[in-house]
């Protein structure tokens, strides 16, 4: 494992997070494992809203952002059921093991978690990353590195599904089409339910299209009509848009963080009944066997490929307007 020249310490190429200021750093030390970590070698990582709001100052993170990767085991714990060697996605959430909320089998919600890449663990914009071997999954050798990463956004389109049941008969309005509502539309077009999405690009709607999935403009959404609804923009705006157009009794379920504070006519939701669900990460094996089975392809949806020294103008790219999925491929 050598990313560099290595004498006291081994160095490696990293994008650095601080301040919402980002630099490229050549020589930044590689981790060093904790106590069940695994050390992985980036091949591949993708950008994410989230990475985005971090630089805007969403959440005061100081480190490697990035969560999405695909990459090898270069070390692994004593006891690994993944020996070195392997290809592997990782689930981004690291609990304690030992709080009120681990104890009762809810180790995403742990009260002393950190977040890879998002929150006290640095992440995966990195040429190597440290996460406990327990977060890991394999993954098969069918599976493209450019499929594979896109594992762990994926895996929270699938959450939705843990939450509530999506029927054939459902009327389904996700408002957003961007690169999470993009993957929520193919979940959801698995069910066969009437899946309408709110698309404001053009690019958008023609990926949407040649699935099959209708797209409607925001003066076309129907008022007081649709069984299910889905926000998946992080804007004030989209979540007015989805409080108008569920049914009384209707559920809206929030896919996406905000920034400050929301206003909510909560008079509306008591008044119509209407259930409103925080949805955030998912199961991370029926999205690998969704994706290694071909009924998820997500390779329409990468608009641009960057070096990670490119990092930097890669994260510029990926907030342009309307641009879905960017990825650092590693050397």
């Amino acid at each position: 494992m050598k990313a560099g020249v290595c004498d006291k310490i081994c160095v490696m190429k990293a994008l650095w997070l601080e301040q919402q200021h980002i630099t490229f750093r050549p020589n930044e030390p590689e981790p060093v494992p904790e106590k069940g970590d695994a050390i992985v070698r980036v091949r591949c990582a993708g950008i994410c809203a989230t990475d985005l709001e971090l630089v805007r100052g969403y959440y005061p993170f100081t480190g490697i952002p990035g969560h999405e990767f695909v990459g090898e085991v270069a070390s692994a714990p004593p006891g690994s059921s993944i020996p070195a060697g392997t290809r592997v996605v990782g689930e981004i959430n690291i609990a304690c093991g030992t709080c009120t909320q681990c104890r009762a089998g809810r180790h995403v919600h742990c009260e002393r978690r950190s977040v890879l890449g998002i929150s006290q663990k640095n992440g995966a914009f990195a040429e190597f990353l440290s996460i406990p071997a327990k977060n890991l999954h394999p993954v098969p050798e069918s599976l493209s590195d450019e499929a594979a990463v896109f594992t762990e956004p994926l895996a929270a389109a699938l959450e939705i599904q843990e939450q509530i049941q999506v029927r054939p008969e459902d009327r389904v309005l996700i408002i957003g089409a961007g690169r999470l509502g993009q993957l929520i539309a193919r979940t959801l077009l698995l069910t066969g339910c009437n899946l309408k999405v709110v698309a404001r690009y053009e690019r958008q709607r023609s990926l949407l299209a040649a699935i099959d999935v209708q797209c409607i403009g925001e003066k076309d959404i129907p008022r007081s009509a649709m069984d299910i609804v889905i926000e998946a923009t992080g804007s004030p705006e989209g979540f007015f848009l989805a409080s108008t157009a569920v049914r009384p009794c209707g559920i809206i379920v929030l896919k996406s963080t905000y920034r400050g504070t929301l206003k909510i006519d909560f008079s509306m939701v008591v008044v119509d009944e209407i259930t409103i669900v925080g949805s955030r990460c998912g199961p991370f094996s029926p999205a690998l066997r969704l994706l290694c089975r071909g009924q998820i392809n997500p390779l329409p949806l990468i608009d641009a490929r960057y070096p990670l020294s490119h990092a930097i103008q890669a994260l510029e790219h990926a907030a342009r307007p309307g641009v879905l999925k960017v990825l650092l491929c590693f050397e």
